[in-house]
């Protein structure tokens, strides 16, 4: 026994010797507010030599681990503050020191809150966070962050991520708009207001099973108490103008948040479409080529009020009541169009001309009721929210077409008039909880929506001054849906693992009645949607990452509606009631170093996917747009990702993606049975923000994409843009001026082309990408308070627009 306390005894000192230690302490400025991100670094005493770095965490927290017995100084810096070195730590045992506290350095007072910290790119379990609070990033536009978005793709105004449509979601509350709509409530949500973007594209159980990846904007909170309030102008320049006015104004209490924004947009869009279909005889041989020239000049007014009251009824509760109204009085579009057809020799046979005048008014009636309670459980938490939404779409349309021979006589004059509505209600009522299990994080809750919708539409012939109505092309569609959705979620973090997975079940009921075709499509099914997360840190620096998922896309209204709308008597959209919902599984590999440099491969496979698909009659030369399905739509692809502050003053981003892509669908106007397209494509861009000084920071984003599978539709050639933002601040951040060019060289625009068989059929579509826009927002009140502006917009509301 004395042999062991001895051996114990003159051990100890080696063991002293051999221990290793820690340092932890926290990073605050001089209002005690955690500083995140800033440089930490440890030094020798002796002589200031380095010996480790890091970075402060989101709560201003930093720690160094595994230090051997010695004297060490620490310092800290961070742009827009003074250099601070602590006191020399003689260690010789793990320490906890007393905050390191950063005062504001008198060169960057004012706004360098605003405009010096770092955006940061976080890697969840189960979702990308882009933290942009008090960034050069958030000094434009809601709209301008998602351009800026890792993973985030604008083509054509339709957000994309992983080449996918994503759906924009605030507060976790889904924004189901048009996409012009979407743009233009983004654009009017000041990004000063948005602490951080997460990129889901795995969504968790708590989500609807609908839709594919989702972009939730998380909005920054403020306790303080006062009023605030903006009034913002801007106008836009493509090839015609446009311009929008709004203003919003913030009033907080003890007890309320009341929030409310009016916008007015006056939008003149002008587009033309160059298209060229050839059409074949039955034993192969050219029949006849179109060649079409379209321009549409679309003129809209458009207003919109948004009003959110928030009333704390104690500590632990909360009631909201939330109002969107969109009211588009004016949404009319001036048509022109000429045809030119040609034998198989290349000579033009005749040539028809079309004036279309398409006039639209819609109102969009959002209402929502929202009530919290903190349960007081280990951060238990009960939500139930009730909402309702009324949509209305008037149209009409008068077509006249004009029919010439090769030698410019008349043939021929054919015209008709279409006058479609769609009325649509939305209930939904939905309770979710959230709260723990022993060492287990729990979320459950259960959903109800009820969907009533009716279309309908006249069918005139104009032709001879004489107005009669066509029976066999009227339309009257009506469709109900019913679903009833449950969920469950649980996650758990062990050392250096965690985990999470949910299942989420809906039930859906729905019948749609095309009453003109006598074509019923009744569907009832219930589906199960697991997901599943799986991630190890084995290191500070390395991160791995498994997720799974399956999901559902179920047909837009519109898409189900058999009415056409046409562009001449020759060429028309259809929809098709016998559309089936699409099943998505998606499984993915993640490797991600430093939080800077991440490697993303991923399959995905969508069976039944939804698409518009052109086919040509090559019999009655007519050319027509079906919505419907697709047998299958499957991606692989391998991403990879950096981004990093590269000087003090230049954050850089780089994002590429080499993917391949693979659909199959029906012929409905060919001999053959299925067509499979492949193809391979790469996607690359690259983003710089200058913080040129504390009120003036610049934008330039460079973008290229070689090809891109839609459908039948593949790109004729790479897509590239190059686009430039400038923002400067006045009057100590009161007034902001932007400027921003987008798509410098005009070179966003590319033709799209289906050739199997006996289809060839290309479609050049020139809206316009080239648009140069200047901007100007004045703050008065406490300006730098953030509000409770949010959307209210429901999962089911997408589904009333068009795809």
């Amino acid at each position: 026994m004395r042999n062991t306390i001895l051996f114990y005894i003159l051990l100890a000192p080696l063991a002293l010797i051999a221990q290793d230690y820690n340092i932890s302490s926290k990073v605050i400025d001089s209002k005690k507010k955690p500083i995140s991100f800033a440089n930490v670094l440890l030094l020798k005493a002796a002589d200031s030599s380095f010996v480790k770095g890091t970075v402060s965490e989101d709560d201003g927290s930093c720690k160094f681990t595994d230090l051997e017995i010695d004297r060490y100084l620490i310092k800290v810096s961070f742009v827009g503050y003074k250099d601070f070195y602590s006191s020399p730590i003689d260690l010789n045992n793990s320490v906890v020191l007393p905050s390191f506290i950063l005062e504001d350095s008198a060169e960057f007072l004012g706004e360098v809150t605003v405009t010096a910290k770092r955006p940061v790119i976080q890697r969840k379990i189960d979702r990308l966070v882009f933290n942009v609070e008090n960034t050069a990033i958030s000094s434009g536009s809601t709209y301008d962050i998602l351009k800026r978005t890792p993973g985030v793709l604008i083509n054509q105004d339709q957000i994309l991520v992983k080449n996918r449509p994503a759906q924009v979601y605030i507060n976790d509350r889904k924004v189901y708009l048009t996409s012009q709509e979407l743009q233009q409530l983004l654009e009017g949500f000041a990004g000063v207001n948005v602490k951080s973007v997460e990129v889901i594209t795995t969504p968790p159980a708590k989500y609807d099973a609908e839709g594919g990846a989702i972009l939730n904007i998380i909005t920054s909170k403020n306790p303080s108490i006062g009023y605030k309030g903006s009034i913002n102008a801007s106008n836009t320049v493509g090839i015609v103008p446009k311009y929008a006015v709004g203003t919003s104004q913030y009033y907080k209490t003890d007890w309320l948040n009341a929030y409310a924004s009016y916008t007015f947009n006056s939008r003149f869009d002008t587009k033309t479409d160059e298209g060229f279909v050839q059409f074949y005889n039955p034993d192969g041989s050219e029949k006849a080529t179109w060649e079409d020239l379209f321009k549409r000049d679309t003129r809209t007014f458009s207003h919109s009020l948004n009003t959110i009251l928030d009333f704390t009824l104690s500590e632990t509760e909360l009631l909201s009541f939330s109002a969107n109204i969109l009211h588009t009085p004016k949404a009319d579009s001036e048509i022109s169009g000429r045809t030119e057809t040609y034998n198989p020799q290349g000579q033009l046979d005749s040539l028809y001309t079309t004036q279309s005048l398409l006039e639209n008014d819609r109102n969009n009636l959002i209402f929502s009721l929202k009530y919290d309670k903190d349960l007081g459980e280990n951060g238990a938490k009960l939500t139930a929210i009730a909402n309702y939404i009324d949509y209305t779409d008037n149209q009409m349309q008068s077509v006249n077409t004009r029919y010439f021979s090769n030698q410019g006589n008349l043939l021929n004059v054919n015209a008709f008039n279409t006058i479609p509505t769609q009325n649509s209600q939305i209930y939904t009522g939905q309770l979710d909880y959230t709260g723990s299990l022993e060492n287990w994080a729990i979320e459950t809750g259960v959903k109800y929506s009820g969907i009533n919708s009716e279309s309908r539409q006249e069918f005139f012939n104009t032709a001879g001054n004489v107005s009669d109505s066509d029976a066999i092309l009227n339309d009257n569609f009506d469709y109900t849906e019913n679903i009833y959705a449950s969920y469950f979620s649980f996650a758990r973090d062990w050392d250096k693992w965690s985990f999470k997975a949910g299942l989420r079940g809906e039930y859906t009921a729905a019948n749609g009645d095309s009453r003109t075709l006598g074509v019923v499509n009744t569907q009832e099914y219930l589906e199960l949607f697991p997901t599943v997360y799986i991630t190890n840190n084995p290191s500070e620096n390395h991160s791995f990452g498994l997720d799974y998922s399956r999901r559902i896309d179920r047909p837009r209204f519109q898409s189900l509606n058999p009415f056409r709308y046409f562009l001449n008597e020759n060429n028309f959209q259809e929809g098709d009631p016998n559309i089936q919902p699409a099943i998505a599984n998606r499984i993915q590999f993640n490797y991600t170093f430093k939080n800077k440099l991440s490697f993303d491969l991923y399959w995905d496979r969508i069976d039944n996917a939804m698409s518009r698909l052109p086919f040509q009659d090559n019999q009655d030369l007519t050319l027509r747009g079906v919505n419907t399905n697709l047998n299958y739509e499957r991606q692989f692809s391998f991403d990879i990702t950096y981004s990093e502050f590269v000087t003090n003053w230049m954050w850089m981003s780089f994002e590429s993606s080499f993917y391949n892509m693979e659909n199959e669908f029906k012929t409905l106007e060919s001999q053959v049975d299925n067509v499979k397209n492949n193809i391979n494509g790469v996607y690359l861009r690259t983003m710089n923000y200058l913080i040129i000084d504390q009120t003036f920071t610049a934008t330039i984003t460079n973008y290229f994409m070689s090809n891109i599978l839609a459908g039948s539709y593949q790109y004729d050639r790479p897509q590239y843009a190059l686009s430039l933002d400038l923002q400067k601040t006045f009057m100590n951040g009161r007034l902001t001026a932007t400027f921003s060019t987008e798509d410098i060289f005009n070179t966003m625009n590319i033709p799209l082309t289906s050739k199997y068989r006996d289809q060839n059929n290309t479609f050049f579509a020139m809206p316009e990408s080239q648009k140069i826009r200047l901007g100007l927002r004045y703050k008065f009140g406490n300006f730098k308070l953030s509000d409770n502006s949010r959307d209210i917009n429901t999962e089911e509301e997408k589904r009333l627009t068009k795809q």
